[in-house]
């Protein structure tokens, strides 16, 4: 839980991380970096976490992991 009694869920990888200039994007629809992908994953995900009133954000270290929070 965090400091206001919200349930959190944070998803971890040790990944090689996301470049700040890209993890800004990750949320808009459409946006990708793979040359096959849609771009429609995290910007649906994000919908679906507002449409229950919660929250999704993600923090990157380069070389390190990767943390998408869920808040609910």
């Amino acid at each position: 839980m965090d400091g206001q009694g919200r349930v959190l869920v944070e998803v971890v990888d040790n990944g090689p991380g996301i470049v700040a200039e890209v993890l800004e994007k990750v949320f808009i629809p459409f946006f990708t970096t793979k040359p096959s992908g849609s771009g429609i994953g995290l910007s649906l995900c994000q919908q679906i976490m507002c449409l229950h009133r919660g929250s999704i954000t993600a923090r990157s270290r380069l070389g390190e992991e990767t943390v998408f929070t869920l808040r609910f």
